[in-house]
């Protein structure tokens, strides 16, 4: 059976400063362009039945830059709506929130169109993805490609493996990395994690 390839999206200033980064629209730093460029070599070579990325530049930019064709912008793939703490990094919320944790808290609301997410919402899209992504596969014309963010694919791991959203805080994921979900005896695994060339 083929596999499904998850691409995080290269550096930006955000991603390296710690910063969460949902809806602002940060382009890759210089370096998270050569980190996209280096996943070519992953990623060629393979068939694809389905690319899909999130809609924000910096997941479209590395498809690009990592020479994944025909990518379909999937608004399900975007990042975790992080709502008020859109561009603030957790130990600046432990200030206010000292037992904050993402993964089982959500967030506070933000502004107006970005109320943030829970974690079962984030589950949710994520589930509506896996379903897109099992109907490619089931066509067995190759593997599936989705370029996206850490903490959404962190959660689309999770659900993969049929676990609750909140587990994808056990599946750290770095910038420009490619890894890889396969099956062994009929059951998702991982196959490959955090892979850079």
């Amino acid at each position: 059976m083929a596999d499904l390839l998850l691409v995080r999206h290269g550096e930006t200033e955000w991603s390296r400063s710690g910063q969460h980064t949902s809806f602002t629209d940060l382009p890759l730093t210089d370096h998270g362009e050569e980190q996209a460029k280096s996943l070519a070599p992953l990623l060629s070579g393979r068939t694809y039945a389905l690319a899909l990325a999130s809609p924000l530049a910096r997941a479209l930019r590395t498809a690009e830059l990592a020479g994944v064709t025909g990518v379909v912008p999937d608004p399900d793939l975007h990042e975790w709506d992080y709502g008020g703490y859109e561009g603030i990094t957790t130990p600046e919320i432990h200030r206010t929130r000292p037992d904050w944790d993402l993964w089982t808290d959500g967030v506070a609301p933000g502004p107006e169109g970005h109320p943030g997410e829970s974690p079962a919402e984030i589950g949710a899209r994520a589930d509506r993805v896996l379903a897109r992504v099992d109907a490619a596969l089931a066509e067995d014309a190759g593997d599936v490609v989705l370029v996206a963010h850490a903490h959404f694919l962190r959660v689309l791991t999770a659900r993969r493996l049929g676990l609750p959203p909140a587990e994808g805080r056990l599946f750290q994921l770095a910038t420009g990395t490619v890894s890889r979900l396969s099956t062994e005896h009929g059951r998702p695994v991982i196959a490959e994690w955090n892979r850079r060339p």
